[in-house]
C-alpha cells in the first residue's frame, strides 16, 4: 500500500469521527428548542480565538494533556486506570503543602514538590496495583473507591490545616521564589503561557521512547495485547502491572503543576477539577498513541475555551459541548472499526487483481 493511501487511512477515521459529533450536536441544539440556531453554535466554537483564550488553550492542552499519557500508561498495559482523578488531586494537595512550607528556597522547593506530586501519585495509584496482583481486585472498582477515598482525605486535611479566609480554604501560598513566570505571546492582560507546560512536551517524548525504544515497552504493549502470551514469553505479568499502575500515577501527579506553580500558588479554590477523566476521554480519542493524544488534548481544550462564549452571546448551554466530545470518542472508536474493515477489504482486492506470478519452466 503506497504512502498516500495509507495517510489517508489514518486521517478518515477522525475525519469521521467529527463529521458524526457535530452532526449530533446539531441534532441535540434543534432537540432543545433553543432561540439560538445551530448556525449561532457552530459560529461561536469555530470562531477565531481572543488572544486570552489561545493563552488558555495551550495551557489547559498540557495539562490534559499529562492527564491522557497518564491513561494511556495503564490502557497500554490493559488496564483502566479510572483513578487518575484521585491520584492527581491527592499529588496536587502533597506538592502544594510541601512547597508552600518553604522548606526549601527558589527552584529547588519546585523541583523537589515536582518529585514529591510523582510519587504521591504513583503510591496512590500503587495501592490498586497492589490489590490487583495480591488479591485479584479488579483495578476499575479499587480506582474509583480511591478517588472517592481522594476527595474525602484532601477535603479532611485541606479543612483541617488549610488556611481559612471567608468562604474558602486554601494551603498557604508558595514563596515568590518559587512562582515560575511564564512567556505572554500577547498582552500581559491576555495571560501567560506557563513555563512548567514544558512537562506536557518532555513527558510526550519519554512515553514515545518508553512504549517503542525500551524493553519494558516492548513488554508492556505485548502483556497488553495479550497476557496469556506474555506468560509465556516468561513476561513477569504482576511485576508489569504494578510498575504500570506506577508509573500511570507519577505522571498523573503532574497534571496540576504547571497551573499551580504558573499563577495558581496554593491549593484550594483554584484547583481544576474533572482533568483525570478529561485525560481519558483523550486517551481513548488518540488511540493511545503520542501524538494522537496531542490533538485530542487540543480539541478538547479547544472545545472547552470556545464554550465560555456561549451563554454570554447565546442561550444555548455550554455542556453541549461535552456532548460534542463524548459522541467524538465514542464515534472514533466506531469510525476506526469501519476504517480498518473497510482497509482490509481494499487490500483483499487489491491481492485478488494482482497479476499471479507463474513458475518459469526450468528445461530438463
Amino acid at each position: 500500500m503506497d504512502i498516500a493511501r495509507r495517510i489517508g487511512f489514518a486521517i478518515l477515521a477522525p475525519v469521521i469521527a467529527i463529521a458524526i459529533a457535530m452532526a449530533a450536536t446539531s441534532l441535540v441544539i434543534v432537540a432543545t428548542g433553543s432561540d439560538s440556531g445551530v448556525g449561532d453554535f457552530w459560529s461561536i466554537i469555530l470562531s477565531k480565538p481572543s488572544d486570552r483564550i489561545l493563552v488558555d488553550i495551550v495551557n489547559q492542552t498540557s495539562m490534559i494533556y499529562l492527564s491522557a499519557v497518564a491513561a494511556a500508561v495503564g490502557f497500554r498495559m490493559g488496564l483502566f486506570n479510572i483513578g487518575v482523578e484521585g491520584q492527581y488531586a491527592v499529588a496536587s494537595y502533597a506538592a502544594a503543602s510541601f512547597a508552600g512550607a518553604a522548606f526549601l528556597p527558589g527552584f529547588l522547593n519546585v523541583f523537589v514538590s515536582l518529585a514529591i506530586a510523582v510519587v504521591v501519585g504513583a503510591l496512590w495509584a500503587g495501592i490498586a496495583g497492589i490489590l490487583r496482583v495480591t488479591r485479584g481486585v479488579s483495578e476499575v472498582i479499587s480506582t474509583i473507591m480511591l478517588n472517592a477515598i481522594a476527595g474525602i482525605l484532601v477535603g479532611y486535611l485541606l479543612d483541617r490545616y488549610g488556611i481559612h479566609g471567608g468562604n474558602s480554604v486554601r494551603t498557604k501560598v508558595i514563596p515568590a521564589g518559587s512562582q515560575i513566570g511564564g512567556w505572554a505571546p500577547f498582552a500581559s492582560a491576555d495571560g501567560q503561557i506557563w513555563t512548567l507546560g514544558l512537562l506536557a512536551v518532555l513527558v510526550g517524548i519519554g512515553f514515545w521512547l518508553l512504549l517503542n525504544r525500551t524493553t519494558f515497552g516492548f513488554d508492556l504493549r505485548a502483556t497488553g495485547a495479550s497476557q496469556t502470551a506474555a506468560v509465556a514469553s516468561g513476561i513477569k505479568v504482576n511485576r508489569m502491572i504494578l510498575t504500570s499502575m506506577l508509573i500511570s500515577g507519577g505522571v498523573a501527579g503532574l497534571i496540576w503543576m504547571p497551573a499551580f506553580f504558573g499563577n495558581a500558588w496554593s491549593y484550594g479554590t483554584t484547583f481544576q477539577a474533572g482533568l483525570g477523566f478529561t485525560g481519558i476521554a483523550v486517551a481513548l480519542l488518540g488511540r493511545n498513541q503520542p501524538l494522537g493524544m496531542v490533538f485530542g488534548a487540543l480539541l478538547f481544550a479547544f472545545l472547552t475555551a470556545q464554550s465560555n462564549s456561549l451563554t454570554l452571546l447565546t442561550d444555548i448551554s455550554a455542556s453541549v459541548v461535552q456532548i460534542t466530545q463524548g459522541v467524538a470518542v465514542l464515534a472514533v472508536v466506531v469510525a476506526y472499526e469501519l476504517v480498518r474493515r473497510y482497509r482490509v477489504r481494499v487490500e483483499q482486492r487489491a491481492v485478488a487483481e494482482a497479476p499471479s506470478v507463474q513458475a518459469e519452466e526450468v528445461p530438463a
